[in-house]
């Protein structure tokens, strides 16, 4: 029990300083950025990116730094993690998310609980969804196979690039993609696009998982987390 919990903080902890990063460093980006919106998408890419492979590098011994619910079902659906574990690590991930989005908030003085006016959908932002989703499974298991000290910094770079070379800059979370839509800055997203935004992002996800299965196959084994 004590195991689960450290890594359900580890999970929560690890998602919430995302959001605030992402969220927070929207928010300064925006405020200093002289109204160029290229500007200020790069400010906030940076940060994204540094803080990916810094809490990657930090809670990984501790949860295997998912911060993803697409990533726990990625693992669990390749029987590398527990559905129990899986379904804890999600809750714990949805609630961090939440956390840090009220806490980038408070930070610059803005009210806590908001409803993102953005509007992102289309077909375009749906299929670069998927593609960014599947890219970053992809990225997490080729490393993972291969090259295991190099997940932090693949992670963060892959993101780094998906924010620019997608229509959608990225999200490939559906955490991240909830927290966003309750923030009115330059980070949000209107919840009315949410679901097909999460439903791109499973479809991403399975795909990889097929494609991961055949390129770096595993023996099915489940990992004992408690």
């Amino acid at each position: 029990m004590r195991s689960l919990a450290r890594h359900a903080v580890a999970e929560a902890l690890g998602t919430a300083f995302l959001l605030a990063a992402i969220i927070g460093s929207g928010i300064m980006a925006q405020k200093l950025a002289g109204g160029s919106g290229a500007l200020a998408l790069l400010c906030n890419t940076l940060a994204t990116g540094a803080i990916l492979v810094v809490l990657i590098l930090v809670f990984a011994p501790v949860s295997g730094a998912h911060f993803n619910p697409v990533v726990s079902l990625a693992f669990a659906l390749r029987r590398q993690l527990s559905w129990n574990v899986a379904g804890l690590y999600v809750a714990a991930q949805l609630a961090g998310a939440l956390l840090g989005m009220l806490v980038a908030h408070l930070m610059f003085e803005l009210p806590a609980w908001q409803i993102s006016t953005t509007v992102r959908t289309g077909a375009g932002q749906w299929l670069a969804e998927g593609i960014a989703t599947f890219g970053l499974v992809l990225t997490v298991f080729g490393c993972s196979a291969g090259a295991p000290g190099a997940v932090a910094p693949a992670v963060g770079l892959y993101i780094t690039a998906a924010y620019w070379f997608t229509a959608s800059t990225s999200f490939a979370n559906p955490a991240v993609t909830l927290a966003r839509s309750l923030s009115n800055t330059f980070a949000g997203i209107a919840p009315g696009g949410v679901p097909a935004f999460v439903v791109a992002q499973l479809i991403g996800t399975v795909a990889a998982i097929v494609l991961a299965e055949w390129l770096w196959p595993r023996r099915r084994e489940c990992a004992q987390t408690a």
